[in-house]
């Protein structure tokens, strides 16, 4: 299973990998793909 830290953890890197222009666009997707993981644990 994947723990909170991991997602921070990938959160930060994507983040640094990407930069700025395309940070919101990504933090929504990994939003979504969280909350796609949450739906499917249950």
């Amino acid at each position: 299973m994947i723990g909170t830290m991991e997602i921070v953890l990938i959160v930060i890197a994507i983040l640094v990998l990407f930069g700025g222009k395309e940070t919101s666009k990504t933090v929504k997707k990994i939003g979504k793909t969280i909350n796609e993981f949450r739906k499917f644990k249950v």
